[in-house]
């Protein structure tokens, strides 16, 4: 295995889901990899952290009254969904549909004339409600501040999380892409700084952020930061970027692939 495949593993290793061989291989690649060893020990300390807080309940009026609403708005989605009879409707139908063109094409024009009268007369449909985008705005705020916290912890496997729950901002704040782009610039961790390259990918048409990714290819001196950032701006069509990508072929202090995919990025783009 992989580095990044056992990675991909820890959540069912910890939680012990994994069993039979794939845990054997997991189990073998952390005895002779020293990174995700101690990688996956943060996070079994950080499982052990999370078992080991209360649950809460709602006491609150607030916290009741909210979850009456989720609660309505549940009922209020059953009574609106779609009945799930069609297969007996179908057969209904295929019993008594007439089998000539003609009368084929006159009932269609009935039944069309029927569709639209009842479209005319349908009642109009409840607008949201209010408390119900309240508490998504609520979930979205919260999402946003266990991002930047966890962004700004020591360890790198915490921060990773952080990078994985901007990721799942569908629109995250200003503070959020400015803390991935700080992450992209300085974090220690090259795993994390690589991670940060992926959750900018989605917001790839924000000003801040192609300015950020151009900055961080001229500074930044991992070989694998590098080239994960020239994908970057070649998948986001970054045409500033060709003049910085022109100094690296000819820099002879950066590894050889490198220079050849910054040569590749250069085609790309003109």
């Amino acid at each position: 295995m992989q580095c990044k495949d056992v990675r991909n593993q820890f959540a069912d290793y910890l939680s012990g889901a994994l069993t039979g061989s794939v845990r054997a291989d997991v189990e073998k690649h952390l005895g002779s990899c020293p990174d995700c060893c101690h990688e996956a020990q943060g996070l079994e300390a950080i499982w052990m952290r999370l078992g080991s807080i209360p649950a809460e309940t709602p006491d609150s009026a607030g916290m009741r009254a909210k979850f009456n609403v989720m609660i309505e708005a549940y009922e209020q989605g059953l009574e609106h969904a779609p009945s799930r009879f069609w297969e007996t409707i179908n057969s209904w139908v295929g019993r008594w549909w007439p089998q000539q063109p003609l009368l084929q094409f006159g009932l269609a024009l009935a039944l069309l004339a029927a569709g639209v009268f009842v479209g005319q007369n349908r009642p109009a449909i409840p607008p949201p409600n209010p408390e119900i985008n309240q508490l998504r705005q609520e979930l979205h705020s919260m999402r946003q501040m266990v991002a930047l916290s966890l962004l700004q912890q020591q360890s790198a496997s915490e921060r990773l999380k952080g990078v994985s729950w901007s990721n799942q901002l569908d629109q995250p704040g200003a503070e959020v892409l400015s803390a991935l782009l700080d992450t992209l610039m300085h974090d220690p961790n090259v795993n994390v700084r690589l991670a940060s390259i992926d959750a900018l990918k989605k917001f790839g048409e924000t000003q801040s952020v192609r300015r950020g990714v151009l900055q961080a290819l001229e500074e930044q001196a991992s070989p694998l930061v590098q080239i994960a950032l020239i994908d970057l701006v070649v998948e986001m069509q970054v045409k500033e970027s060709v003049d910085t990508l022109r100094r690296l072929t000819k820099n002879t202090a950066l590894h050889e692939a490198v220079r050849k995919r910054a040569e590749w990025g250069i085609e790309r783009l003109s």
